[in-house]
């Protein structure tokens, strides 16, 4: 495998590549009608796509994606340098705190929010 790429389903591409634009403090590479991306590494992108735009290529046989909007649908986890200020502006953004930053099992300081749609963001430090 040579690159990849994460896609979220998204009630609305303009919000949501607001959020996330903010939220990483970068531009996006790509954001075109139907489609929004970011590259969080070398060989590593997270897009964006209307929920209407994959219901037109997957519906049916597959539920519509707005259907489950709200819906913990995924988790990212992105380890980043302080974490805190992650959460604090995802918040500010208009995203939910679902856990606060805290120490955890497995040996990251990570705080849990969720962004516009309802996915789960884990912003992460090492200790």
């Amino acid at each position: 495998m040579n690159e990849f790429e994460f896609i979220l389903f998204v009630s609305n591409q303009e919000k949501s590549t607001k959020f996330y634009q903010n939220l990483l403090q970068q531009k996006p590479i790509i954001n075109v009608p139907g489609m929004t991306e970011f590259k969080l590494s070398e060989n590593v992108k997270l897009g964006l796509m209307p929920e209407s735009g994959i219901a037109k290529i997957i519906s049916p046989p597959l539920p519509n994606p707005k259907n489950g909007n709200g819906i913990p649908r995924c988790e990212l986890y992105f380890k980043v340098n302080n974490a805190n200020e992650y959460v604090k502006r995802g918040i500010l953004l208009g995203g939910k705190e679902i856990s606060k930053l805290k120490n955890r099992d497995w040996g990251d300081k990570v705080g849990y929010i969720s962004d516009l749609d309802g996915h789960v963001i884990a912003l992460a430090e090492t200790n």
